[in-house]
């Protein structure tokens, strides 16, 4: 098991977000993390990588418990994490914003500023371009990327196709797909509950800061009560009654 989250819950002052979720990640897997919006997915990934302190549960990560270790330190053990809403440096270079990502690697990144290259090829274009002036299709490649540069064991992507034209949403799994292929390990939340599906090897389906399904994700694609609640659309359109 390369991640194991074990009954965590996380509060935001007396709200409590997450109510005792538990997921685990084995090595060479993609896993997702599908449900509406407010479900607690994002709040999941930033307690995985440091940003939100736990009330309860732990996190295991490669064998170690990582539940108070900073954020930074969790980078340096293997997690990487393409935050919701990119959170590129708007301006810097393309160049020097994927540098930003291997800050707690010592010695040679080339190799991994080449892959970065090879995977994203309009970064390599655009490489002397200061990243806030990039459509936001491209903004997304770079926060990949970016997370890339510090060879994570596990990439955490949180909404990568969010806000993106449907040709670039499957551009962009194509990529997290080959990502995968190549050795790393990802964790993935997503709005898009059919293309991420389609990709993932296994989901979990949260509601209200609780997981209430947990398969492979092709048995939850063919899941009636899945396809009523999240396959009609994108997760986060309203339904026509106006609900989420």
């Amino acid at each position: 098991m390369l991640l194991e989250v074990k009954d965590i819950h996380v509060h935001y002052g007396k709200i409590e977000a997450i109510k005792g979720i538990s997921v685990e990640v084995n090595e060479g897997e993609i896993v997702t993390l599908i449900g509406a919006n407010g479900a607690g997915k994002t709040t999941t990934l930033k307690t995985i990588s440091g940003l939100r302190p736990l009330t309860s549960g732990s996190v295991i990560f490669d064998g170690q418990d990582i539940s108070k270790m900073p954020g930074h330190k969790r980078v340096e053990a293997g997690l990487g994490q393409a935050p919701e809403g990119r959170g590129i440096f708007p301006g810097m270079t393309v160049h020097d914003n994927l540098l930003m990502g291997a800050y707690a690697r010592s010695g040679d990144v080339s190799a991994e500023l080449t892959q970065a290259y090879e995977l994203f090829p309009r970064l390599a274009e655009r490489r002397t371009q200061f990243a806030g002036t990039m459509s936001g299709g491209e903004q997304q490649m770079l926060a990949i990327g970016r997370a890339l540069m510090a060879k994570p064991k596990v990439l955490l992507l949180d909404e990568p196709s969010m806000g993106l034209a449907p040709l670039l949403v499957k551009q962009i799994f194509e990529i997290i797909e080959e990502i995968n292929r190549r050795g790393t390990t990802v964790l993935l939340v997503e709005q898009n509950a059919q293309q991420a599906l389609q990709l993932a090897h296994r989901a979990y389906v949260l509601e209200t800061g609780s997981i209430v399904k947990s398969a492979d994700a092709s048995a939850l694609l063919d899941d009636p009560a899945v396809r009523a609640a999240y396959l009609g659309g994108d997760l986060g359109e309203p339904s026509p009654n106006g609900q989420h």
